[in-house]
C-alpha cells in the first residue's frame, strides 16, 4: 500500500516515527540548554574584557597586554590583571570593571580578581614608549617601584639624596638599585667607593652591588677612568640613560631610584618618557633662588604627568656641635612653602653636616646615618605605600 505521495505505508510511518523522535530529541536538548545554560569558556572571557578600558590610558586591558591568565571551571572564572604599576590608584575602579563585565556571561556564579604587575619591558609598551620587544635583561628582572630623584638645580645635593635614601632603604631590608642617570656629572659611584667596573654579558649589563647590596650602574662603571670626560650631545645621552634601562640586569628590586641631572632638558625628559616612574621626589634648598629653579623642575613633573611624592630640603640647617644650636645657614626653611606648590608633602629638612661630605670623598656613604635621613625613608615609603593602597615591602 502506497500514500498518496508514493511513498510506501510502511515507509510513511517508519519516516513519521523519526521525525518524532529527532523533534522530541530537539525539544529534550533545548530544555535541557535552558536548565543549563552553556558555560563560558576562557575565549569569551577574554572577548568580555575587551570593552574593559585602563581609566587613565584609555586602552583596553587586553590591548595593553594586561589580562595575563584566565581561568574558568564550575561557574567560577578567576583572571589575573598586571597592572602598569603596583601603586596605581585606580585598581579598584578596574577590578569592578572587570567583575561587571565577566558576571554578563552565561553561567557565570562567581568572580576572582587577582593583581600582578606588568614586566618593565611590558610597562614601557603599555605606556607608548619603546616599541620593541623587551631584552633579555628586561625580562630578567622584577622591579617594584621606579621613583625618580630630581632638583632642577645644581649643587643642591640631589645625588647625596639619593644615596642616603638608598642606604635607609637597603638597612630596613630592601631591595635597592639605583640609576644614575647624570651621565656627565656621575657622582654616585665615588659615594659608594665603588672600584669595580659594570659586567657586560650575553643577557645583558650586571650592575655593581655596594657593601651593603645596593645596586649601581652609572657611565663612570664604564670608563676606564673616573675621571675622563663624557662629551656627548643630547642624543647620545638619551641612548645611554635608555640603555641603563632596558639592558641593564637588575634582578628583583623592591625600589629603583633614578638619580636625574639637574635641569628640565634632554636627560630628565628620557627618563620621564622611557621609564615608567612611579613618582619623582624634589630636592632643594632654602634659598629663594635655588627654590624657583626647583619649581621649574615640578612644573616639568606635572607636564609629564609624573606624580611629586614630595619634597626634600637639603643643607636646611646647621647644628653647632658645640652649643647644639641651630643655625639657618643659607636663610629661612621654605620647604613647607615648595612643598605646597608642589600639592607633595615635605618629606623631610636634612642639615648641613661635614660628616657626611667626609664619608662621601671616602666613598664610605654607607656608614653614615641620622635620624633625619631615617625621617626621609619612612615618610617616602608611607607616600608610596599610601599612594599604592598596598603595604610597605617586608610587611
Amino acid at each position: 500500500m502506497r500514500t498518496g505521495s508514493g511513498i510506501p505505508a510502511a515507509d510513511a510511518t517508519d519516516l513519521r516515527t523519526r521525525e518524532i523522535g529527532s523533534w522530541s530529541d530537539r525539544f529534550s536538548m533545548k530544555r535541557t540548554e535552558e536548565a543549563h545554560p552553556k558555560m563560558t569558556d576562557v575565549a569569551q572571557v577574554r572577548r568580555a574584557l575587551e570593552v574593559v578600558k585602563d581609566p587613565e590610558l584609555k586602552r583596553s586591558l587586553v590591548d595593553l597586554g594586561m589580562v595575563k591568565e584566565v581561568h574558568v571551571m564550575d561557574g567560577q572564572v578567576d583572571v589575573t590583571v598586571a597592572l602598569t604599576t603596583p601603586s596605581c590608584p585606580l585598581k579598584g575602579q578596574i577590578e569592578e570593571d572587570v567583575r561587571r563585565e565577566i558576571a554578563k556571561l552565561p553561567g557565570v556564579e562567581r568572580v576572582q580578581v587577582r593583581f600582578d604587575t606588568l614586566s618593565p619591558g611590558e610597562r614601557v609598551r603599555a605606556l607608548g614608549g619603546e616599541s620593541e620587544e623587551p631584552s633579555v635583561a628586561q625580562e630578567m628582572s622584577r622591579i617594584g617601584q621606579v621613583v625618580a630623584v630630581m632638583s632642577g638645580k645644581g649643587g643642591v645635593g640631589k645625588s647625596l639624596v639619593t644615596g642616603l635614601l638608598a642606604v635607609s632603604l637597603a638597612r630596613d631590608g630592601n631591595r635597592v638599585g639605583v640609576l644614575d642617570a647624570d651621565i656627565t656629572g656621575p657622582s654616585i659611584p665615588r659615594m659608594f667607593g665603588l672600584a669595580e667596573k659594570a659586567s657586560p654579558s650575553e643577557l645583558g649589563m650586571f650592575p655593581v652591588s655596594t657593601r651593603l647590596g645596593i645596586k649601581v650602574i652609572s657611565i663612570n662603571l664604564l670608563l676606564p677612568q673616573e675621571d675622563l670626560p663624557v662629551i656627548w650631545r643630547g642624543p647620545l645621552i638619551a641612548g645611554a640613560i635608555k640603555q641603563f634601562w632596558r639592558d641593564v640586569v637588575w634582578g628583583e628590586l623592591d625600589y629603583l631610584l633614578v638619580d636625574l641631572p639637574p635641569g628640565t632638558s634632554d636627560a630628565p625628559l628620557t627618563v620621564m618618557q622611557s621609564i615608567p616612574l612611579d613618582g619623582v621626589v624634589v630636592v632643594s634648598s632654602p634659598q629663594d633662588l635655588a627654590g624657583m629653579v626647583v619649581r621649574k623642575a615640578v612644573r616639568m613633573a606635572e607636564q609629564m604627568k609624573v606624580p611629586v611624592l614630595g619634597v626634600v630640603e637639603n643643607m636646611s640647617y646647621f647644628v653647632c656641635p658645640d652649643t647644639g644650636r641651630r643655625h639657618e645657614i643659607f636663610g629661612p626653611s621654605r620647604g613647607e612653602e615648595l612643598a605646597r606648590a608642589a600639592k607633595a608633602s615635605l618629606l623631610a629638612r636634612l642639615p648641613l653636616d661635614p660628616a657626611v661630605a667626609e664619608l662621601c670623598d671616602a666613598g664610605r656613604l654607607e656608614e653614615y646615618s641620622s635620624e633625619p635621613v631615617d625621617v626621609l625613608a619612612e615618610a617616602f615609603t608611607g607616600v608610596l605605600a599610601a599612594q599604592s593602597g598596598d603595604a610597605r615591602p617586608g610587611e
